[in-house]
């Protein structure tokens, strides 16, 4: 059965609210007792994700998180993480995708460049202003959000 099926059968609120969660973020079609391994690694971090929508006042630190994700499921995860902070957590994301940057509270931008070149700090700050820093590459990319 898949979540949406589970929600349609059982009576239990408590059930329906866990397979409302699941089918919010995309995953109603994802079968129960399917292993993990079965599934994308966006399924797999949406799952992770969702166990945490309950809870309040966590931090969590999620590196590259869209590596590999198609474009639907970055912006499942968008509405993820908006969740988390609107629920009262903390989320840290290290993250190479514009997507996500230009929608974060707040951008720490590290550089110049990589590797040796790298580990300044260049900007931090609202996405909106990160643009006007002519030292952020990140700031020159995200100038097709914001202008």
């Amino acid at each position: 059965m898949t979540a949406e099926d589970i929600k349609d059968f059982f009576e239990s609120e408590s059930i329906k609210e866990k397979m409302k969660l699941l089918m919010e973020v995309g995953l109603d079609y994802v079968e129960m007792g399917q292993t993990l391994d079965t599934l994308s690694g966006g399924e797999a971090q949406r799952l992770k994700l969702v166990s945490r929508l309950e809870n309040k006042g966590e931090l969590l630190i999620l590196d590259e998180p869209t590596s590999g994700l198609h474009f639907a499921d970055i912006e499942k995860l968008l509405y993820l993480l908006n969740r988390l902070v609107n629920n009262g957590n903390t989320v840290l994301v290290v993250e190479h995708n514009l997507d996500i940057i230009a929608n974060a509270d707040w951008v720490i931008d590290l550089g110049p460049e990589g590797g040796d070149a790298g580990g300044e700090l260049i900007y931090q700050g609202s996405p909106k202003e990160i643009v006007h820093c002519e030292k952020s590459y990140t700031g020159q990319y995200l100038k097709r959000y914001f202008m």
